[in-house]
């Protein structure tokens, strides 16, 4: 089973989102992804996400600027539910 956890950084100031993030993804589960509301492209998170074996998909947001979705990259059935949803 998927569950999506949502993450809502988009009125926090630099460098907080950033260190929420962190905070929040090692406590991914098998099938969870985060959904991170932000104001603006985090792009120095891409990096790090990257090394420490996560993967993301960003699109504009529907309430917010910016979606990024966040998973596991072995996880084969978040990544799924981040398709479904964002397609």
């Amino acid at each position: 089973m998927t569950s999506k956890q949502v993450l809502d950084v988009s009125q926090l100031e630099p460098c907080e989102p950033l260190e929420r993030v962190l905070a929040a993804i090692p406590k991914l589960q098998a099938g969870e992804y985060l959904c991170m509301l932000h104001r603006m492209e985090p792009l120095h998170l891409y990096p790090i996400l990257t090394r420490d074996g996560y993967s993301w998909l960003t699109r504009a947001g529907r309430d917010v600027p910016v979606e990024v979705y966040i998973w596991r990259s072995t996880d084969t059935q978040a990544e799924a539910a981040v398709l479904a949803e964002t397609k």
